[in-house]
């Protein structure tokens, strides 16, 4: 596990900003591709890309802000740190309210281009949790078993612990939710279909993942964590727009 990998001058090549940047140039290509194969005009793709990661990382900060209310509260100073402090459901959000934005002002089919952006969303998450392993944040709860992982200088993960490799298997999940949601692509028919997969799968698989995390400190509400207790209310937007897309309530979108 490395935070930096190399630098030259001033210049340092972080291994989680590495990844997310693998990432999203790995969504901006597939999501063209998925494009062209839906019918759609691929020329909007990167600028609706740029406009969804810009409102993305606009809401992981804002609910981040929210969770965080009591130090913020605290210490007022803390929400200059804009390095710093995200949360994924809150970049979910933003990213797809910018992108519903924008084609409504270019007047384009939000949710088929949203059909074709979301299994390549899950493609950029699988990498970005493997810039979580490498920096050491998101770790998991302490453990015996044999696939534990020490970390030794992470600034964020207790080092010389033996920890669950969490952010690996969010990296694996993530894959897999975007291998999924690629092969159900050729076999559901309907609008929204696949975008409310998406939303069901990752709330799904984030609620279970929850429980071998161990940044206990990212605040919970009652027996939940944070994050879980928003994947409940994610599940069941998902489970919702799957019905309405069944109906094809979203053809005329």
């Amino acid at each position: 596990m490395k935070v930096d990998l190399f630098s030259i001058g001033p210049f340092t090549v972080h291994s989680y900003g590495l990844m997310i940047a693998i990432g999203m140039i790995a969504a901006f290509f597939t999501t063209e591709y998925r494009a062209k194969r839906a019918g759609l005009n691929p020329e909007p793709v990167f600028s609706l890309g740029f406009v969804g990661i810009a409102g993305g990382l606009i809401g992981a900060k804002v609910l981040f802000w929210i969770t965080d209310i009591k130090n913020i509260i605290a210490n007022p100073s803390a929400i200059l740190d804009i390095g710093n402090g995200f949360v994924v459901y809150g970049g979910i959000v933003g990213g797809i309210l910018a992108g519903y934005i924008f084609c409504r002002i270019k007047k384009l089919s939000f949710i088929k281009y949203l059909d074709a952006a979301t299994p390549t969303i899950a493609l950029a998450q699988g990498f970005g949790r493997i810039g979580c392993f490498l920096a050491g944040c998101c770790y998991g709860a302490p453990t015996d078993a044999w696939y534990g992982i020490v970390f030794k200088n992470s600034p964020y993960a207790p080092n010389g612990v033996s920890l669950i490799p969490s952010q690996l298997i969010y990296s694996g999940a993530d894959f897999l939710n975007f291998i999924i949601l690629s092969v159900l692509t050729k076999k559901l028919k309907g609008d929204g279909k696949i975008s409310s997969l998406y939303l069901i799968f990752y709330s799904v698989g984030r609620f279970l993942l929850e429980y071998i995390r161990g940044d206990v400190e990212r605040g919970n509400v009652g027996i939940f964590s944070t994050s879980q207790f928003i994947s409940l209310f994610v599940m069941v937007l998902g489970i919702v727009m799957y019905v309405l897309a069944s109906k094809k309530k979203f053809e005329k979108e």
